[in-house]
């Protein structure tokens, strides 16, 4: 049976042999066509993603880590939202589970008229949220009943000035364990350590962003599943304007730092496991 909203899979995924999931739920660029016609030429861009992350997480494959990589445009439907819509810090200024609008504030449909009803919305969850998150789900209790333990690394870029968001110029790491209920304080620590060693990059622990509804909802500390989402600058390895192109060379400085971070979080998992 064909699908209604989209003729793509939601996602692609490899698995590893650690105990280390590694979600990108950003990095989707598709837009299927009758839903691109509706929007505006800018959002049709979809400036809004989490570029080139696999590229800059190459290393992951020679960690044993599973990869779960979204195919989708936030735009069509945001992974990283509950699946109600509820916000994730209210209060403050947010996009929703289907945006309506960019980070810089500007419509990302041409016309209210051609806003998703709650119908639209609610087949866009079931056909790229649900297939997205019943395979992180089931490879997270795959690897806690294969090791005993299993780490979440939630993925995700922004760009580091978004006056929408926050004031001035974004730390460049910012890691997020929902204010310390996502993942033991030790596995944080660790990987914050790593985080504050990195020469040239500034680095904050549960500041504006504390993780998303993957890192609150799937981190179970007590049932040994451990979550943590890292926040990066995009100007720590990209060009943050279009035609957003990957700096190879900047992207160079950032990139060992990052993979000891993500060693952090796999060397508590391994430690873990060994007990």
């Amino acid at each position: 049976m064909s699908n209604p909203i989209t003729d793509r899979p939601a996602y692609t995924f490899r698995r590893g042999t650690a105990p280390l999931l590694i979600s990108m739920p950003h990095v989707g660029t598709y837009v299927p066509p009758a839903i691109a016609e509706r929007f505006t030429d800018e959002a049709r861009q979809v400036p809004d993603t989490d570029w080139h992350l696999e590229r800059l997480y190459d290393f992951v494959d020679a960690l044993g880590a599973s990869l779960l990589v979204a195919t989708h445009s936030r735009y069509v439907v945001d992974l990283n939202r509950p699946p109600d819509g509820s916000s994730l810090y209210p209060g403050q200024s947010v996009t929703g589970l289907c945006p309506v609008d960019t980070f810089d504030d500007t419509p990302v449909y041409r016309d209210a008229s051609l806003l998703p009803g709650e119908a639209e919305v609610a087949a866009r969850r079931e056909a790229v949220w649900r297939p997205y998150h019943d395979t992180l789900h089931a490879e997270l209790e795959r690897l806690r009943a294969e090791h005993s333990v299993a780490v979440l690394w939630d993925a995700h870029s922004i760009r580091s000035v978004l006056p929408r968001f926050f004031e001035g110029k974004l730390p460049d790491l910012n890691l997020g364990t929902g204010n310390g209920i996502s993942c033991d304080p030790a596995m944080a620590e660790a990987v914050f350590a790593e985080a504050r060693a990195a020469g040239g990059y500034t680095a904050v622990l549960n500041g504006r962003f504390t993780g998303g509804h993957i890192t609150r909802h799937y981190g179970q500390p007590a049932r040994n599943i451990h979550a943590i989402q890292l926040e990066m600058t995009q100007s720590s390895y990209m060009q943050e304007a279009l035609p957003f192109d990957y700096l190879p060379e900047v992207a160079a400085g950032i990139q060992p730092h990052l993979r000891r971070m993500v060693q952090a979080a796999l060397d508590f998992a391994l430690a873990r496991k060994a007990r």
